[in-house]
């Protein structure tokens, strides 16, 4: 806690104790007849004098802790509180005799034994000192309990963005290496339109890659419109082979998403199910929001395996909803007739 809040809760809790023992005060000499107000600002006037002993309170605990305990800590503080209740003790007589909160009942000063005043104010200023000193500590280790549960906190956030941004390092040289490599191949064909038409695709995809680097969610809409240009590039390669249709809702295409999530799908799906297909295949992406749940299915002609071994993409897909949603995510892979289907349910999150 900062030491401005502090101070206005120390500020607040002498008001009100010297509001209530001037009341009380004031209850038990009801049938003298003193004045209310003038009471009850003598008494709020004489504690709320403790706010500079609390501020110098402060000071002390954090210039000699007395934790560890030490016998110089100790001692230090020892003398604090003698000297406050000293000089408090001295500033509620001087008050009295100017203020004359009890009338000609007040006493004079050559009716005060100063010495049975600061004896008897002794012990109550000292138990006030404890208090007060027992309030800072507990204050002061609350403070650090929230600055290190929020540097935790911050540590583990970073530590989360540090493993999806390293995810995401993984699925783009992956993604790059197999476009390139069927660059090549295209040139290698003399195919020089569609290894163009491929390259500026790819291109689309980098540029939208390092524009959302910073963006964990994006929104389905824009993440769309950057899988056609990847299942384009794709068609290059396969034009009498593939064919592709997308289905998204109105609603659904406001939902965020997390960046590059679907096209790793994709290219699964392409690689695994479409490439290894005699007879043409077709991939299909299809996404409604259902309540609180936004669902994305990819579907693919082709066979899944019997045993099958998740790579980079699918693996990568995994941890990242894992690491962004935890439980709240579910992501299968499992066959269906004639084709494979690979889902993924998350928590609904409209884009601003």
């Amino acid at each position: 806690m900062k030491t401005r809040h502090f101070l206005l809760a120390a500020t607040a809790f002498w008001l009100v104790f010297g509001t209530l023992t001037g009341i009380q005060v004031w209850i038990s000499m009801l049938e003298h007849g003193h004045s209310v107000p003038l009471l009850l600002s003598y008494f709020i006037a004489v504690w709320l004098a403790w706010v500079v002993p609390t501020y110098c309170i402060l000071g002390m605990a954090r210039r000699f802790p007395l934790l560890p305990l030490r016998a110089s800590a100790i001692t230090l503080h020892a003398l604090a509180a003698a000297g406050i209740a000293i000089v408090h003790a001295l500033y509620e007589v001087a008050l009295m005799l100017w203020m004359q909160p009890y009338d000609r009942m007040t006493a004079s000063l050559s009716e005060i034994d100063l010495s049975t005043v600061l004896l008897s104010r002794m012990p109550m200023e000292w138990m006030l000192y404890s208090l007060v000193l027992g309030c800072v500590l507990a204050f002061e280790y609350y403070q650090r309990y929230l600055e290190r549960a929020l540097r935790a906190a911050q540590l583990e956030r970073s530590l989360a963005d540090a493993r999806l941004h390293m995810l995401e390092l993984q699925l783009r040289p992956h993604f790059l290496f197999n476009t390139l490599n069927a660059v090549a191949g295209l040139v290698r064909s003399r195919n020089n339109a569609q290894a163009v038409t491929m390259i500026a695709g790819l291109a689309d995809l980098l540029r939208y890659s390092l524009e959302q680097a910073e963006r964990q969610r994006v929104a389905l809409a824009q993440e769309t419109v950057m899988l056609e240009r990847y299942l384009e590039i794709e068609l290059a390669r396969f034009p009498d082979r593939l064919s592709f249709h997308i289905a998204i809702d109105a609603e659904a295409a406001r939902g965020l998403v997390p960046g590059l999530i679907l096209q790793p799908l994709v290219e699964n799906a392409v690689r695994h199910g479409i490439a290894n297909l005699a007879a043409p295949g077709t991939v299909r992406l299809q996404a409604q929001r259902s309540g609180e749940r936004l669902q994305l299915c990819i579907y693919n002609s082709g066979v899944l395996s019997a045993d099958p071994v998740e790579g980079i993409g699918l693996r990568n897909t995994r941890e990242r909803l894992r690491s962004l949603y935890g439980d709240a995510a579910h992501f299968s892979l499992t066959a269906v007739d004639g084709g494979v289907l690979a889902t993924i349910e998350l928590p609904w999150q409209a884009a601003a």
